[in-house]
């Protein structure tokens, strides 16, 4: 077993008016467009989901959550999260820190970011300063979606 391993992931979503947005567990307030997904369309959390488990090998949250299994329709993205760490801690890793890089032109999310990586902490029982969180526009490129880049490291859970 290597004593650590890099995992990424990337989510990317359609925004559609009348939508909440969703980014790292927290609606964005003043959002007026949010993600057309089957769950609620979290594509930070997704994002560090699908880190989680190729940082392992283990596929990619579609896998384990299909988008044509209606019990996945509206899905908190946070039980996503929570189920991929699971699997991560049950092969002896865990999370030790977070890179993020969001890519949206609106809303501005620069004054949400500390609230970002305090729920992203959270969520992986990590301290709050080994999540980073970035933001980036599309300069106006894709202004109608949201994407996400993760990076996670892991470390086995015994050493």
């Amino acid at each position: 077993m290597l004593a650590y391993r890099i995992g990424y992931g990337e989510d990317a979503h359609r925004l559609e008016a009348g939508r909440d947005l969703w980014l790292g567990g927290l609606k964005i307030p003043d959002a007026l467009h949010g993600a057309v997904a089957h769950s609620d369309g979290d594509a930070v959390l997704h994002a560090l989901a699908d880190a989680l488990l190729s940082g392992l090998a283990l596929g990619d949250i579609g896998q384990y959550f299909p988008d044509n299994d209606p019990a996945n329709a509206g899905l908190d993205s946070a039980t996503i999260l929570r189920r991929c760490l699971e699997l991560v801690r049950g092969r002896g890793y865990a999370p030790l820190n977070v890179a993020l890089v969001v890519t949206l032109d609106r809303p501005k999310l620069g004054g949400l970011r500390p609230d970002i990586a305090a729920s992203v902490a959270e969520l992986l029982t990590l301290d709050r300063a080994e999540v980073g969180v970035s933001f980036k526009t599309s300069e106006g490129l894709a202004t109608g979606h949201v994407q996400v880049r993760a990076t996670v490291l892991l470390g086995r859970a015994d050493g």
